[in-house]
């Protein structure tokens, strides 16, 4: 444990890099413009995959920073949502699924769903390549195989 405190403090003794070092610093401490410009860099990839079946868009939205020591602490930050189509019959069905199929990706992607959209903090995506990358897979056109 001792060793463990040591080299936390260490850490602090060189505040330019520290926030390199401790990921969850880096996410607290990440300009909001950064996760603007990552979030239209996604924007449009995820809108073509989903091209008739739902809108996207980014929206302001909070961050919450943790349950156990900050709860009611929130940062701004931006989301992507997705709303289904108008005419969409299911609405709270396909966003589940839509839900289900983020998670099953190679690199599971979680949102949550509130008030009829699906939403998508984007503060802790480090890189939007890998994720625009893989949106390929998402067909909504191949039937979900429900774990047994």
């Amino acid at each position: 444990t001792l060793a463990g405190l040591v080299e936390v403090i260490n850490l602090y003794k060189d505040p330019r890099r520290l926030s390199k070092r401790l990921p969850i610093l880096k996410d607290l401490t990440r300009p909001l413009a950064d996760i603007n410009a990552l979030a239209q860099r996604v924007l449009p990839r995820m809108a073509s995959v989903l091209e008739g079946q739902a809108t996207v868009s980014v929206q302001e939205c909070k961050s919450q920073i943790g349950s156990g020591a900050l709860p009611l602490d929130l940062l701004d930050s931006r989301a992507i949502v997705i709303k289904c189509a108008a005419d969409k019959t299911g609405k709270d069905a396909y966003l589940t699924s839509l839900s289900l199929r983020f998670r099953r990706l190679p690199k599971p992607v979680v949102g949550r769903i509130h008030d009829g959209q699906l939403i998508f903090d984007v503060r802790t995506l480090e890189d939007a390549q890998p994720a625009i990358d893989q949106l390929s897979r998402l067909s909504m056109r191949t039937p979900l195989q429900w774990p047994k």
